[in-house]
């Protein structure tokens, strides 16, 4: 199973497709401003679950993050979950500097 993952800007969302489907098995929905990307919702299809596409959209997003220089905001549980098992991408995550407080 061969599972190419892209940018869809125009949506505000990364798609998976598997093995050239026209159909997204697969999309992470992300809010993006010039230093920082917040994915909100990821959503696999039920036929797809298990099969690591969500793992592959996951990977993809946030080595573009990465070669983009982002900040990730992971509201998404499932996004939050997958960079809490891959220690390899927590350097990304985005990072509260504010000094303001009561």
């Amino acid at each position: 199973m061969a599972v190419e993952v892209r940018d869809a800007r125009a949506e505000n969302r990364y798609e998976a497709r598997v093995d050239g489907e026209s159909m997204p098995a697969g999309v992470a929905q992300y809010i993006r401003t010039s230093e920082l990307i917040a994915f909100v919702h990821t959503e696999v299809g039920p036929q797809h679950a298990g099969q690591g596409v969500g793992s592959a959209l996951a990977r993809a997003a946030l080595d573009e993050a990465r070669v983009a220089k982002l900040r990730v905001l992971a509201t998404c549980p499932f996004f939050a979950g997958w960079i809490a098992r891959h220690p390899e991408y927590q350097d990304l995550l985005y990072q509260s500097r504010s000094k303001v407080s009561d």
